[in-house]
Parts: C-alpha cells; structure tokens; sequence
C-alpha cells in the first residue's frame, strides 16, 4: 500500500502513474468533500478548451481557462480561490485554499479586471465518489493521497507538468514515478 495519510477536504489525490482511465490519466484533485457519504474534489491538471469568456457569454472578454473538473456533471460550473479578502463566503480547504464563494462577486472583480487566472481556478464538472469507492481505490493504490499544497504551485499555469511536480515534492519514496511513461508499454 501506497498511502499512509488518510483522505480528507483539502488533499490531493495523485493518481497512480498508469492509470488508464482517461477521466484521470496523471490526474491532481485537490479534495473539497469527504464523509461517509463519499467524497468531491476537481481535477487541477486537465485543462479545458475554453476559456471563462466563452462559457459566461457577460464575461465575453474573461481570457481566464476553465478546466474539467472531472467526469461528473460537466454542465455545472465550479471554483477554488486564493483570494478570500476579495471573495466572500468561500469554504477553507487548506491554509490559502477555498472553494466556492460569492460568485456575483467573483463576476464583479472579474469584469473590473481585479482577479487574475493565478487568484482563482475554473471547473466544468466534478470528480465524485461513493461512499466507500475513493477508500477503496486509495487501498487498491489506484491515487496517492498528499497534503504537501504549495498554493502557488496549484494555482499556476503549469497544468503540463503539475502531476510531475506534486510526485516529487512527496520525497524520495515517491520521486521515481515522476519519471515512469505515460504508457509502460513505451518503454
């Protein structure tokens, strides 16, 4: 077994390095919701192909990228932040992290050129859980579960390489699947 740090709001799942699913193929979730009831969170690295303008047409000139969050309900729109002095009523996840908020708020600043891409990150959809599920794939070491969250690493444009990066900041015992391909078969 992988993991020794239990699953909880405000950790990353790192998926294993061969994980074949595409929904999750090198995958950073950063946890927003754990219970028994199951568990939530948003895929940091898979970026979409739009940008914020194009989903919220009153924000036509928002040059700020929206990613898929995950395989679940991919209409709905969703956010984590940096910036809780700016937008009101976010739920803290981590230290410097939140989700949700006022989003007329966040409309406001965005339309007043008072938030940037690397104060706030956009989801399409969810990565969602049963209860049970995410316990199970973590004991069949199908994710890593990570609590080392450098907020300027989540928050910054380096989707490519994010999964890579958070692997070797979780220490020697981790740090040579950041070199494994993508396909073992390449090999």
């Amino acid at each position: 077994m992988l993991n020794s740090i239990p699953a909880a709001a405000g950790r990353l799942l790192i998926s294993e390095p061969f994980m074949m699913d595409p929904n999750f193929k090198r995958a950073v979730i950063i946890l927003t919701e754990y219970s028994a009831g199951g568990a939530m969170g948003f895929i940091l690295n898979h970026a979409s192909e739009y940008l914020l303008g194009d989903i919220m047409p009153e924000l036509s000139y928002s040059e700020i990228p929206v990613f898929v969050g995950g395989p679940v309900a991919g209409n709905t729109l969703h956010f984590i932040h940096r910036c809780p002095e700016k937008i009101a009523d976010g739920i803290e996840l981590a230290e410097g992290i939140f989700s949700g908020g006022d989003f007329e708020a966040v409309k406001e600043l965005i339309t007043n050129y008072q938030l940037n891409a690397d104060e706030i990150r956009f989801f399409t959809g969810y990565s969602g859980w049963t209860p049970g599920q995410l316990d199970d794939e973590i004991t069949g070491d199908s994710w890593i579960v990570a609590n080392n969250l450098n907020v300027d690493t989540l928050f910054s444009d380096n989707e490519e390489t994010l999964w890579r990066e958070v692997v070797i900041g979780l220490g020697q015992r981790y740090a040579h699947i950041a070199n494994f391909p993508e396909n073992p078969a390449l090999n």
